[in-house]
């Protein structure tokens, strides 16, 4: 199995009884944070997407509300990657509903257009700065565990991924840092470089899109690109939920040259 994932970039685990465990006390509070008004922020694109960053209330061990701690085939292989122990960060709590995307406040035609027909492809931690919103590496995630909520529903803006782009992007910005130090790497702009090498992948490619239902789980290499698909016109769900974690390692080198 890790062959296949550092060779694709993702890998699919099945309904797991430790996961169905685990979101019996962690549903109930997703579900609360959307209605959160701390969290209002995070209602984006026209009503129609609420990211809630960091909005699910785990413990370090992923437990939420004095449930069990997060555990499983996928959280095995997760730590086996990882290769040292971490503290689950606070997971994200991704929620889409019918009309997805919505052009969202302040959303320019580009970003709008670019969200629609491309996904708002994205590679975590090149993060926008400033007014010109250009691309700055600021965060250093260990890889992404996505947990649905609900059941399957693929036109339900399911979770897509470019397989393999994480071997694009890695050799890219190998060259693009360099021998500079790891330290230095926050400051350097890469938004042109960013833009070119998510055009490349979009030409060189596979687009996947990855389909599970609650008590299943995948797992994304960290350098993937990856974004959320338009809501489906077929879709027998009336909204699509799942929770993200992305451990952070503080660590620039790691980022980048990690398997």
């Amino acid at each position: 199995m890790a062959d296949a994932f550092f060779e694709r970039g993702w890998t699919c685990f099945g309904a797991d009884p430790h996961i169905l465990e685990w979101l019996s006390s962690a549903e109930p509070a997703a579900r609360r944070s959307v209605a959160d008004p701390a969290f209002s922020r995070w209602h984006r694109c026209g009503g129609t997407w609420f990211a809630g960053v960091n909005a699910l209330p785990n413990d370090e061990t992923g437990a939420v509300a004095g449930g069990p701690p997060l555990r499983g085939e996928a959280v095995r292989f997760a730590g086996k990657l990882a290769g040292r122990p971490f503290d689950w960060d606070r997971a994200q709590v991704s929620v889409c509903w019918p009309g997805y995307p919505k052009r969202g406040e302040g959303e320019s035609d580009a970003a709008f257009a670019y969200r629609r027909r491309r996904d708002a492809a994205h590679v975590d931690g090149l993060l926008p700065v400033g007014p010109e919103r250009r691309r700055f590496l600021r965060e250093h995630h260990r890889f992404i565990l996505g947990l649905p909520v609900g059941p399957a529903d693929a036109a339900a803006s399911p979770f897509v991924l470019w397989e393999g782009s994480h071997r694009i992007v890695q050799q890219t910005f190998a060259e693009t840092f360099g021998n500079r130090p790891p330290a230095a790497w926050r400051d350097i702009d890469v938004t042109d470089v960013y833009h070119a090498v998510r055009r490349r992948i979009f030409a060189e490619c596979r687009r996947v899109t990855l389909t599970a239902g609650r008590g299943e789980a995948y797992l994304v290499h960290r350098l993937a690109l990856h974004g959320i698909a338009p809501w489906g016109a077929g879709a027998a769900v009336g909204e699509r939920t799942i929770v993200y974690f992305r451990p952070e390692s503080g660590d620039p080198a790691a980022w980048l040259n990690a398997p």
